[in-house]
Protein backbone atom coordinates (compact mmCIF):
# COMPACT_ATOMS: atom_id res chain seq x y z
CA UNK A 1 0.00 0.00 0.00
CA UNK A 2 3.40 2.51 1.07
CA UNK A 3 4.32 1.60 -1.86
CA UNK A 4 1.89 2.23 -4.42
CA UNK A 5 0.66 5.68 -2.76
CA UNK A 6 4.78 6.36 -3.33
CA UNK A 7 4.25 5.65 -6.82
CA UNK A 8 1.04 7.53 -7.51
CA UNK A 9 2.75 10.42 -5.51
CA UNK A 10 5.99 10.51 -7.70
CA UNK A 11 3.42 10.08 -11.02
CA UNK A 12 1.46 13.35 -9.84
CA UNK A 13 4.60 15.23 -9.12
CA UNK A 14 5.99 14.15 -12.04
CA UNK A 15 2.77 15.29 -14.05
CA UNK A 16 2.47 18.91 -12.63
CA UNK A 17 6.67 19.80 -13.31
CA UNK A 18 5.52 18.75 -17.11
CA UNK A 19 2.47 21.49 -16.82
CA UNK A 20 4.93 23.53 -15.32
CA UNK A 21 7.42 23.06 -18.00
CA UNK A 22 5.01 23.25 -20.62
CA UNK A 23 3.36 26.28 -19.56
CA UNK A 24 7.06 27.41 -20.18
CA UNK A 25 8.12 29.68 -16.79
CA UNK A 26 11.48 29.26 -15.82
CA UNK A 27 12.80 29.86 -11.99
CA UNK A 28 14.74 32.37 -12.04
CA UNK A 29 16.06 31.90 -8.22
CA UNK A 30 16.81 27.85 -7.28
CA UNK A 31 16.18 28.95 -3.49
CA UNK A 32 19.50 27.59 -2.60
CA UNK A 33 22.31 29.89 -3.47
CA UNK A 34 23.06 33.27 -5.86
CA UNK A 35 23.63 31.01 -9.37
CA UNK A 36 22.57 33.09 -12.52
CA UNK A 37 23.00 36.12 -11.02
CA UNK A 38 25.99 38.58 -10.78
CA UNK A 39 25.64 41.44 -8.69
CA UNK A 40 27.07 45.30 -10.33
CA UNK A 41 27.43 48.09 -8.77
CA UNK A 42 27.20 48.74 -4.85
CA UNK A 43 28.69 47.20 -1.59
CA UNK A 44 25.18 46.30 -0.60
CA UNK A 45 25.10 42.31 0.22
CA UNK A 46 23.24 39.85 -1.05
CA UNK A 47 22.85 36.50 0.42
CA UNK A 48 20.09 33.69 0.71
CA UNK A 49 18.29 32.86 3.80
CA UNK A 50 15.78 30.18 4.60
CA UNK A 51 15.08 30.05 0.44
CA UNK A 52 15.15 34.21 -0.11
CA UNK A 53 17.44 36.73 -1.86
CA UNK A 54 17.84 39.37 1.08
CA UNK A 55 19.79 42.16 0.14
CA UNK A 56 21.06 44.46 2.87
CA UNK A 57 22.02 48.28 2.98
CA UNK A 58 25.74 49.64 3.26
CA UNK A 59 25.57 52.64 4.35
CA UNK A 60 27.45 55.08 1.85
CA UNK A 61 27.23 52.08 -1.14
CA UNK A 62 25.88 53.79 -3.92
CA UNK A 63 22.34 51.97 -5.50
CA UNK A 64 23.36 48.02 -5.58
CA UNK A 65 21.82 45.88 -7.97
CA UNK A 66 21.84 41.63 -8.15
CA UNK A 67 21.14 41.15 -11.78
CA UNK A 68 20.14 37.76 -14.14
CA UNK A 69 23.14 36.97 -16.24
CA UNK A 70 20.89 36.59 -19.04
CA UNK A 71 18.88 38.86 -20.60
CA UNK A 72 15.31 38.93 -21.62
CA UNK A 73 13.16 40.57 -24.01
CA UNK A 74 9.29 40.19 -23.93
CA UNK A 75 8.49 38.37 -20.56
CA UNK A 76 6.02 38.14 -17.96
CA UNK A 77 7.54 38.15 -14.86
CA UNK A 78 6.50 36.92 -11.30
CA UNK A 79 7.95 37.69 -7.82
CA UNK A 80 7.19 38.02 -4.16
CA UNK A 81 8.89 40.94 -2.56
CA UNK A 82 9.16 41.96 1.48
CA UNK A 83 10.76 45.83 2.21
CA UNK A 84 10.99 47.09 5.37
CA UNK A 85 9.32 50.46 5.86
CA UNK A 86 12.40 52.66 5.78
CA UNK A 87 14.17 51.50 2.30
CA UNK A 88 13.06 52.09 -1.18
CA UNK A 89 13.77 50.05 -3.86
CA UNK A 90 12.96 47.76 -7.14
CA UNK A 91 13.21 45.43 -9.88
CA UNK A 92 15.18 46.37 -13.09
CA UNK A 93 13.59 44.62 -16.64
CA UNK A 94 15.41 44.72 -19.81
CA UNK A 95 18.35 46.85 -18.41
CA UNK A 96 22.09 47.31 -19.16
CA UNK A 97 25.37 49.09 -17.10
CA UNK A 98 27.43 51.61 -18.82
CA UNK A 99 29.63 50.05 -20.79
CA UNK A 100 28.46 46.70 -20.81
CA UNK A 101 30.69 46.30 -17.81
CA UNK A 102 29.65 45.37 -14.46
CA UNK A 103 30.83 48.18 -13.05
CA UNK A 104 28.86 50.41 -15.51
CA UNK A 105 25.89 52.19 -14.28
CA UNK A 106 22.80 50.13 -14.51
CA UNK A 107 20.42 52.09 -16.46
CA UNK A 108 16.64 50.78 -17.79
CA UNK A 109 13.19 50.88 -16.58
CA UNK A 110 12.84 49.66 -12.82
CA UNK A 111 9.56 48.73 -11.18
CA UNK A 112 9.16 50.30 -7.71
CA UNK A 113 8.94 48.44 -4.42
CA UNK A 114 7.93 50.96 -1.46
CA UNK A 115 5.50 50.39 1.60
CA UNK A 116 3.34 52.54 3.01
CA UNK A 117 1.05 54.84 0.96
CA UNK A 118 3.59 55.01 -2.14
CA UNK A 119 4.19 54.80 -5.55
CA UNK A 120 5.14 50.94 -5.72
CA UNK A 121 4.52 49.64 -8.96
CA UNK A 122 5.30 52.47 -10.64
CA UNK A 123 8.07 52.41 -13.88
CA UNK A 124 10.86 54.31 -12.92
CA UNK A 125 13.63 55.60 -15.53
CA UNK A 126 16.84 54.11 -13.63
CA UNK A 127 19.70 56.35 -14.40
CA UNK A 128 17.99 57.23 -17.86
CA UNK A 129 18.17 60.86 -17.41
CA UNK A 130 14.30 60.57 -17.48
CA UNK A 131 13.41 60.31 -14.25
CA UNK A 132 9.78 58.75 -13.51
CA UNK A 133 8.41 56.82 -16.92
CA UNK A 134 4.93 56.75 -15.53
CA UNK A 135 3.17 59.76 -16.45
CA UNK A 136 2.82 62.50 -13.46
CA UNK A 137 -0.82 62.37 -14.08
CA UNK A 138 -1.11 59.03 -13.26
CA UNK A 139 1.64 58.96 -10.42
CA UNK A 140 -0.24 58.72 -7.64
CA UNK A 141 0.63 57.06 -3.82
CA UNK A 142 -1.50 54.04 -3.22
CA UNK A 143 -1.95 51.21 -0.16
CA UNK A 144 -1.77 48.42 -2.52
CA UNK A 145 1.64 47.20 -1.45
CA UNK A 146 1.07 46.07 2.18
CA UNK A 147 3.91 47.01 4.71
CA UNK A 148 6.05 44.29 6.60
CA UNK A 149 4.01 41.42 4.17
CA UNK A 150 5.08 39.68 1.72
CA UNK A 151 4.00 41.12 -1.52
CA UNK A 152 3.06 39.16 -4.79
CA UNK A 153 4.36 41.31 -8.13
CA UNK A 154 3.33 40.66 -11.75
CA UNK A 155 5.45 42.39 -14.66
CA UNK A 156 4.44 42.08 -18.03
CA UNK A 157 6.57 43.45 -20.94
CA UNK A 158 5.13 43.18 -24.59
CA UNK A 159 6.95 45.49 -26.98
CA UNK A 160 7.15 48.92 -26.14
CA UNK A 161 4.29 48.22 -23.23
CA UNK A 162 4.52 47.58 -19.43
CA UNK A 163 1.94 46.37 -17.36
CA UNK A 164 2.50 45.99 -13.84
CA UNK A 165 0.35 44.56 -10.88
CA UNK A 166 0.39 44.41 -7.18
CA UNK A 167 -1.44 41.75 -4.98
CA UNK A 168 -3.20 41.12 -8.50
CA UNK A 169 -4.25 45.03 -8.45
CA UNK A 170 -3.06 46.65 -12.14
CA UNK A 171 -0.78 49.46 -11.02
CA UNK A 172 0.48 50.62 -14.25
CA UNK A 173 -0.21 50.07 -18.04
CA UNK A 174 2.82 52.11 -19.64
CA UNK A 175 3.34 51.98 -23.71
CA UNK A 176 6.86 53.95 -23.81
CA UNK A 177 8.31 53.90 -27.19
CA UNK A 178 11.63 55.83 -26.72
CA UNK A 179 12.75 53.20 -23.89
CA UNK A 180 11.62 50.25 -25.69
CA UNK A 181 13.91 51.61 -28.44
CA UNK A 182 16.68 52.40 -26.02
CA UNK A 183 16.22 48.91 -23.86
CA UNK A 184 14.44 46.39 -25.87
CA UNK A 185 15.95 43.69 -23.69
CA UNK A 186 18.39 43.43 -20.64
CA UNK A 187 18.84 41.59 -17.95
CA UNK A 188 16.45 41.52 -14.57
CA UNK A 189 18.02 43.26 -11.44
CA UNK A 190 17.20 43.44 -7.47
CA UNK A 191 18.15 46.61 -6.08
CA UNK A 192 19.18 47.61 -2.98
CA UNK A 193 19.04 51.45 -2.55
CA UNK A 194 21.66 53.74 -1.09
CA UNK A 195 20.88 55.04 2.31
CA UNK A 196 22.55 58.16 3.92
CA UNK A 197 24.43 58.19 6.82
CA UNK A 198 23.77 56.95 10.11
CA UNK A 199 20.41 54.83 8.47
CA UNK A 200 19.74 51.13 8.54
CA UNK A 201 20.72 48.62 8.15
CA UNK A 202 17.65 48.02 6.28
CA UNK A 203 16.86 44.90 4.30
CA UNK A 204 14.79 43.88 1.62
CA UNK A 205 14.06 40.12 0.31
CA UNK A 206 12.66 38.36 -2.70
CA UNK A 207 11.52 34.83 -3.28
CA UNK A 208 9.54 32.55 -5.93
CA UNK A 209 11.03 34.95 -8.69
CA UNK A 210 9.82 33.64 -12.18
CA UNK A 211 9.53 34.26 -15.78
CA UNK A 212 8.45 33.55 -18.46
CA UNK A 213 9.42 34.53 -22.01
CA UNK A 214 6.70 35.31 -24.27
CA UNK A 215 7.34 34.85 -28.23
CA UNK A 216 4.24 35.47 -30.02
Amino acid sequence: MQKMSFTIGMLLLGFVTTAQAEEGWIELFNGKDLSGWTQKNGTAKYEVKDGTIVGTTNTGSPNSFLCTDEEYGDFELEFDVKVHDRLNSGVQIRSQTKGNTNDGRVNGPQVEIEAGEAEAGYIYGEATGRGWLTPEERLKKHKNFKSGEWNHYRVIAKGPRIQTFINGVQIEDLTDEPIYKTHPKGFIGLQVHGIGKDQGPYDVAWKNIKLKKLND
